[in-house]
């Protein structure tokens, strides 16, 4: 007895548990609802030695899975749901399922690819293999190819995406030889007395720790509570459900469209030092010039502030481990206001009020809490919200979800060719038709643009209108650089009406 005892609390601290986090993004997911990730790419074949093929690409793949865990590893579930699922290793792991070749319509520019994007993004992943698709487009313009990657947002967050999709990525066209598989034996894959025996044992782990969670909670929402009332005016996060409805928040079909757009990191900088602000601020204004743009041409804005949930990474530089190391904090767009030099500043103010809130609660307190999610109850109510359309009848939590993910400022190669351009694609949620993703990589920053079909059928439209926020924004920081004028002297002629003019941006391909 003993030694099967011993066997078995072997076997446990061997287990790769999904996290309560990690696991949360599968209980959220329904017919509706689909948890993935997404990222579609743009890359140039022609540096590829010897000439770009299908079969050399996936051949490529096929040598480097062993350093990405996440892609040869299948959800094991615990009996009636008893406690989160394991990460086990695929033992009938199948190649051929995972990738696929597609041809683009044309003419194959940016607006045909992403609705082949759309038209993936629109499928949900088969939960009985590795939780993760590739599809290869070819017939691009300008004789490119297009990779999107669909991975399950419970295997991956951002931050663990990159350090992951690094593998898969090279500095130079000549792919170096990666280091071969260690040798090892088949991993056992537990049975279902095992399983229970490991939900017993986590169900005893987390009665333990709930009395110092709950303590926990009780002193951060004091903390964020007394920093409400002591804070200085104006500096403070926004808060859950005080959003308006607009027409993007709604109930959820399965259908999804996405849209890209493009700005150069460049702009992105002068505009942050001319406000003297973060660039994420300026990516939140320029979310924010976009859709109120799009919101006057579509219906009245709202005259309260837009609500942005903003996914925050908690992962210390050392912890390259995959799974969701994420919080979230609530800022405003501000959309109500029509000055873009006061929208920065009231985005600004926000967001060092959010970040302060974010810190007081703890960057573990939404982990914490995700580990006593009960599945079974969990998804129940996922599917009940999503049937009963119960996001029609309450006001929006938040308006959108906004991510800034850094990127490489060098330029990568996918066995051997060049990455021209890579859009982020996150998922949209329940009563959150609208997603926007935004990466940087090599001089520019890239918008991914995630809709739900249903609610926002236009989505290049809203896509479109990234470009005209820029220039609004140029236009005010060249305001704000301005010298004053001399009363005294005459005005010179050839200066016009004496207003700095914001510099045009620098062209671009189009799937750049």
């Amino acid at each position: 007895m003993l030694a099967d005892c011993s066997r078995t609390h072997e076997w446990e601290q061997q287990l790769e548990r999904l996290t309560g986090l990690d696991a949360a993004f599968l209980y959220l997911e329904n017919p509706t609802n689909h948890m993935h990730v997404a990222m579609t790419m743009v890359v140039d074949p022609s540096t590829v030695p010897g000439g770009y093929t299908f079969e050399n690409l996936k051949e490529f793949i096929r040598g480097r899975l062993h350093l990405v865990p996440p892609f040869t590893r299948r959800l094991c579930e615990v009996p009636l749901n008893l406690a989160h699922p394991l990460w086990v290793e695929d033992p009938n792991f199948d190649l051929d399922f995972h990738i696929r070749r597609i041809g683009c319509p044309a003419p194959g520019g940016r607006r045909e690819l992403g609705e082949m994007a759309g038209q993936i993004a629109s499928t949900p992943l088969d939960r009985s293999r590795p939780l993760w698709e590739l599809w290869v487009i070819e017939g691009l313009k300008q004789d490119r190819v297009g990779v999107v990657t669909k991975v399950h947002h419970a295997a991956i967050d951002g931050s663990s995406g990159a350090d992951l999709m690094v593998h898969l990525f090279d500095l130079e066209p000549e792919a170096a030889d990666p280091p071969p598989p260690a040798d090892h034996e088949p991993e056992h894959i537990p049975n279902d007395f095992e399983l229970l025996g490991h939900a017993a044992a986590s169900r005893v782990r987390k009665l333990i720790a709930l009395p110092k969670l709950l303590g926990d909670t009780v002193a951060s929402v004091n903390r964020v509570a007394q920093g409400r009332r002591s804070g200085e005016q104006g500096k403070t996060g926004a808060a859950p459900l005080t959003a308006p409805r607009t027409t993007w928040n709604g109930s959820l079909s399965p259908l999804r469209s996405v849209g890209f757009a493009r700005v150069t990191l460049d702009e992105v900088k002068e505009l942050k030092g001319a406000f003297g602000c973060t660039v994420n601020d300026i990516v939140l204004g320029l979310c924010a010039g976009t859709l109120r743009s799009y919101m006057l041409a579509n219906e009245d804005v709202p005259d309260t502030p837009l609500v942005a949930a903003c996914p925050v990474s908690v992962r210390s530089g050392e912890d390259t481990a995959p799974g969701n190391k994420v919080s979230a904090m609530f800022a405003t767009l501000d959309t109500q206001l029509e000055d873009p030099t006061e929208r920065i500043r009231a985005i600004q103010a926000c967001t060092v009020g959010a970040k302060a809130e974010h810190n007081a609660v703890g960057a573990d307190m939404l982990q914490n809490w995700a580990e006593y999610a009960a599945p079974n109850t969990f998804n129940l109510a996922s599917r009940l919200y999503s049937s009963w359309g119960l996001a029609d009848s309450h006001r929006p939590i938040h308006n959108v979800i906004i991510s800034n993910v850094p990127g490489p400022n060098f330029p990568l190669y996918y066995a051997g060719a060049e990455m021209v351009a890579a859009y982020p694609m996150g998922p949209v949620m329940e009563g959150v038709g609208l997603n926007i993703t935004v990466m940087s990589y090599r001089g520019s920053v890239d918008f991914g643009f995630m809709v739900d079909r249903e609610l926002v059928p236009d989505v290049w439209d809203m896509a479109d209108r990234v470009k005209p926020a820029l220039e609004e924004l140029q236009e005010a920081a060249a305001r704000l650089t301005a010298p004053e004028p001399d009363a005294g002297a005459a005005p010179d002629p050839r200066a016009g009406d004496g207003a700095p003019k914001a510099k045009p941006a620098p062209m671009r391909a189009d799937l750049a």
